[in-house]
């Protein structure tokens, strides 16, 4: 078999006729990835893999891709962040307490991926329970940037971002609760996109803060996140919190699809975003923002303009509430929902106790990290009695303020809000641990997007100098309206079908 680099491939759309002319079939391009996981293991992207798994469903993709030629999905490489449950690949959260848990069934999203042919590789790391900005809590250890092993892949999906960057598989599943998809993105010059709140199941995901996580995925381009999005957009009966309409339009496969095609189809080749209304907010280019970073940003949204679409300057004014609101709620949902991990229904057990009291207590400090620990400590404070009032209430009442400032100005100002991500390039490995809240501050302009429900979406726009004045990727972030992903992606895909960002590969698997 002849070594064909997954990063030779432009996308999804690529691989798939290269299936379809006979060049390539499902099962040498997984023996192959899998050949190439193993010999990138210093990246530490994989924390689980099972050949015989992976070759069976090459075997199964193979004869979708027989039975219906048109599937695009059919024998796509990908690998699922450690947060969703799968049958066959341990779910761990990164973290001691479910160190050796193997599911008994799949998440809803790994079914209907699986469904439609895609191939997994294996899981990915992440922080653990979801729970950080660069990959560095998990009980795996830190995964590293293909761009740069010194600095951080960006988290929590951080896992998903590297493997995807370093050319390991075509896509990968990831969550956002906080940003977790977007930032990790924009950190390794990929393409990540966080839907509508409850537009792709939850059941099978291990919750972090239930009012807040959503499920996503990570691609190198904006077709091909269109491809998976729209597979795994679907209304499901088992997860209490999945829409079935919005704005009259049912949650089901082909919607997303559809009307991303449409727009493409209409567009202008010469002022393709002719009549599209951007949104840029003055809070998102303030003094914290990195100069660089800041500097790829406006030439990315210069290239829309360039495009056809109007700039409009718009306010969110309630923006620097967006990280003491966030870090009240989800801290107080994860205590909650973390609760569970007592021992005797879930999770590691000490070997050392007296009595049942001493049994839970030891079991929790051995199997949390410290990130894990410190934030359940500070929701169990916000709900406690005489407090819920004074943090929690006014959080929430917080919440609904930026969730105003946000549909306001989709409602009357724009169509979509651009911004940075993040607001510097991947920072060292390490170099945040010694400051509890500069991983937090990191998260300013993605949290917002969580607490009001909305989709949004990073690509890459250009490079910034790094801690050692290396050149790092930047992202450029696009937020929509409910149930707008179709605008968001076709969008995107006009503006990478105009610049070549998200052609850069790192070196690591070249």
């Amino acid at each position: 078999m002849m070594k064909t680099a997954l990063n030779s491939f432009t996308g999804i759309r690529d691989l798939g006729a290269a299936f379809a002319a006979r060049k390539l079939s499902a099962v040498e391009l997984a023996q192959q990835l899998l050949q190439d996981i193993e010999s990138q293991q210093s990246l530490n992207a994989f924390v689980d893999t099972n050949a015989d798994l992976t070759l069976d469903q090459a075997r199964s993709a193979e004869q979708i891709k027989h039975d219906n030629p048109d599937n695009l999905l059919a024998g796509v490489p990908l690998a699922h962040k450690d947060i969703f449950v799968t049958q066959g690949w341990r779910t761990t959260a990164g973290s001691k307490m479910l160190q050796n848990y193997t599911s008994p069934f799949n998440a809803t999203v790994v079914d209907s991926l699986k469904n439609v042919g895609t191939v997994c590789l294996g899981k990915v790391s992440c922080d653990e329970f979801a729970m950080g900005s660069g990959n560095e809590h998990c009980v795996f250890g830190p995964v590293l940037n293909p761009w740069d092993p010194d600095v951080v892949p960006g988290g929590s999906s951080g896992g998903s971002a590297a493997a995807v960057a370093a050319g390991l598989v075509m896509a990968a599943t990831g969550t956002d609760t906080g940003g977790s998809v977007r930032q990790p993105a924009a950190l390794c010059g990929i393409s990540g996109i966080k839907p509508t709140y409850g537009m792709v199941s939850r059941f099978g995901m291990i919750a972090y803060a239930s009012s807040l996580d959503q499920a996503g995925v990570l691609a190198r381009s904006a077709d091909d996140l269109a491809l998976l999005l729209d597979s795994i957009s679907v209304f499901d009966e088992r997860d209490a919190t999945s829409i079935q309409k919005c704005h009259g339009q049912a949650n089901a496969p082909g919607r997303i699809l559809s009307h991303y095609q449409g727009l493409l189809d209409s567009a202008d080749p010469r002022q393709p975003l002719k009549g599209l209304r951007i949104g840029v907010p003055r809070e998102y280019f303030d003094d914290g923002l990195d100069a660089g970073v800041g500097q790829a940003v406006q030439e990315g949204i210069d290239q829309l303009v360039g495009l056809g679409a109007t700039r409009v300057d718009i306010s969110l004014p309630n923006t620097r509430l967006c990280i003491p609101a966030y870090y009240v709620i989800a801290p107080a949902e994860a205590s909650s929902n973390l609760a569970r991990y007592d021992a005797v229904r879930y999770g590691h057990r000490t070997q050392h106790y007296k009595d049942l009291e001493q049994m839970q207590a030891r079991s929790r400090t051995e199997g949390f990290g410290d990130e894990v620990r410190k934030r359940i400590m500070i929701g169990t404070y916000v709900l406690s009695h005489g407090y819920y009032d004074a943090y929690y209430l006014q959080a929430q009442k917080l919440r609904r303020m930026i969730a105003q400032d946000f549909n306001q100005a989709l409602t009357e100002q724009c169509d979509l809000i651009l911004g940075p991500v993040s607001p510097t390039v991947a920072p060292a490995i390490g170099s945040q641990t010694s400051d509890p809240t500069a991983e937090w501050l990191g998260d300013i302009y993605t949290l917002g997007v969580n607490l009001a429900g909305l989709p949004a979406m990073s690509i890459p726009c250009g490079f910034a100098k790094g801690h050692r004045g290396q050149d790092l990727p930047v992202g450029l972030q696009l937020i929509g309206h409910y149930f707008d992903e179709g605008r968001l992606l076709a969008v995107a895909t006009q503006f990478q079908q105009h610049t070549d960002w998200h052609q850069r590969r790192p070196g690591v698997s070249q």
